[in-house]
């Protein structure tokens, strides 16, 4: 497998000038990708089909890639600085929006020191000539990628994700997964299979934020067909999750998926409020995750300032322990601070307020407290991948490596760990014409590089 990516890109190339001498393509090889492994059939294409460009999309992976890293790496410099003040940790008043360029506070970890990451609360950026490292936001993430390319299909079953994280994660420390992804993982080491490791009965954390993390990149692998993006993440969601950690991860799949639905008529804000209208279908109403959601939104819609709404998320959650969120009351350590409902109540604050600005986006959930790089990364990812690269670029104003170091906390892959978002966008466009043509019954069109997609009624 060393030199799979490397053959396939050479296949491309040769290909395309076939292709470009013949007078059928004339785009670039930086637009035009195609799984040589795969037989293509031809399409008739269907009026009520949605056509994507796959171009374009590719774009779109890439700027979700580079995205998900700006936040997930600005993230850490203030993970775990603020989490209230109930249980054994106290860290006092949380951050405003005052406090971004001012000196970074300990995290409830970091015994007295602040990150060094950055002095400040600021960006952190891998310049054009360094190299991204992977962190949990994005390389379990990555794994799935792998996984799904490895095995020439659309859906993973227990064994493959079972044999995927056990070749590509050291069993020792430090082999950054925590909680439930720990638990599950020392499952599969037991010899226990996926959905397993999630269940309540063998996974104690199975509340726990994780699967939140791992799992967002399955929605943009059914473009505008949040159904099927569910059936492939389900599996995944379930390694580590159940009820409300679970419904939780399925909203964010659902975001992602219906990214590529939006109405480019429509400003940002318009867009990313339907979307999550649309994925609150996800959470049942009587779960504490879809009563979070609302008041949130609430608030939101009643012009409070961002500061207060979190304050008041801690009031109503973690003190009061409201529509059923007793995490609290379980007494776990730092109070669940890795907890996937007062997490995602976070997440919610930076994705409504920061209205679909990627950089105001990241900065909200970067001071908004709890497990901050998560949130953040989450939607630098969403947003990235809105914008694609270009946008990404132009939104910060810079240029920024494209290189990523997977084995900064994975291991087992080629060259040493170092791949691009070039190849990594590239990969994702492989398993998506596999699912358009094999599961969503559209077709891919290699001469107009686009693909036909059946959509369905999202009533």
């Amino acid at each position: 497998m060393k030199d799979f990516f490397f053959i396939r890109q050479l296949s491309i190339a040769l290909i395309l000038i076939v292709l470009c001498n013949d007078g059928l393509y004339a785009q670039s090889k930086k637009d035009f990708v195609f799984d040589s492994e795969m037989t293509y059939k031809k399409y008739r294409q269907k009026k009520s089909d949605r056509v994507v460009s796959r171009s374009e999309y590719l774009n779109k992976m890439y700027g979700f890639w580079l995205g998900q890293c700006i936040a997930n790496w600005t993230g850490l410099v203030t993970e775990m600085d603020k989490i209230g003040s109930i249980g054994e940790i106290k860290t006092g008043a949380f951050y405003t929006r005052a406090d971004w360029g001012k000196p970074d506070q300990p995290s409830i970890w970091g015994q007295g020191v602040p990150s060094n990451l950055s002095p400040t609360i600021d960006f952190v950026f891998a310049e054009p000539d360094s190299i991204w490292g992977s962190d949990d936001d994005t390389d379990l993430e990555y794994i799935y990628q792998e996984l799904l390319i490895l095995n020439k299909q659309s859906i993973l079953t227990g064994e493959q994700i079972r044999d995927g994280w056990m070749k590509h994660i050291k069993k020792e420390e430090e082999n950054y997964l925590w909680v439930s992804n720990q638990k599950a993982f020392d499952l599969m080491h037991n010899g226990m299979v996926p959905p397993a490791t999630g269940d309540t009965t063998n996974n104690p954390e199975f509340e726990m934020i994780d699967a939140q993390l791992t799992t967002e990149i399955f929605g943009l692998f059914a473009p505008a067909r949040p159904d099927f993006a569910l059936k492939m993440a389900i599996l995944p969601i379930q390694t580590t999750a159940r009820f409300d950690a679970q419904w939780i991860s399925e909203f964010y799949v659902s975001m992602h998926s219906l990214a590529s639905s939006i109405d480019k008529k429509k400003s940002k804000k318009e867009n990313i409020l339907w979307m999550a209208d649309e994925s609150r279908k996800t959470l049942p109403n009587n779960s504490y995750s879809s009563k979070m959601y609302d008041f949130v939104k609430s608030r939101y819609l009643a012009d409070i300032p961002w500061e207060q709404t979190r304050d008041e998320v801690y009031q109503r959650y973690q003190v009061l322990q409201a529509d059923g969120y007793n995490i609290t009351s379980q007494n776990r350590y730092c109070n669940g601070c890795f907890a996937a409902g007062i997490n995602f109540a976070s997440s919610l604050i930076s994705l409504f307020y920061g209205e679909g600005d990627i950089v105001e986006t990241i900065k909200i959930a970067v001071l908004a407290g709890w497990d901050s790089d998560n949130p953040a990364a989450t939607w630098g990812g969403l947003l990235g991948f809105m914008i694609g690269k270009d946008g990404v670029e132009k939104a910060f104003n810079r240029e920024f490596s494209d290189k990523f170091n997977i084995h900064r906390t994975r291991i087992g892959f080629p060259n040493n760990g170092i791949d691009n978002f070039y190849n990594m966008a590239a990969k994702g466009i492989y398993i998506i014409d596999r699912v358009v043509q094999e599961q969503l019954g559209g077709g891919v069109d290699l001469k107009k590089n686009v693909w036909y997609i059946p959509i369905i009624s999202l009533e």
